[in-house]
């Protein structure tokens, strides 16, 4: 079934939750430690921090 209006579908949830799971990989690769500490994962979340 194909969606009126064209055949593009744009879910901005799913984009934005993408978005954010690209900026936790980008943080979680340029850390030191072995994991994010839930004050790191919160900055990158909030968009605050280094």
């Amino acid at each position: 079934m194909t969606p009126a209006g064209g055949t593009t579908v744009q879910d901005h949830v799913a984009l934005a939750e993408i978005e954010l799971c690209g900026e936790l990989i980008i943080a979680a690769s340029a850390a030191a430690e072995d994991r994010l500490s839930q004050d790191r994962i919160d900055e990158v979340l909030l968009g605050i921090g280094p």
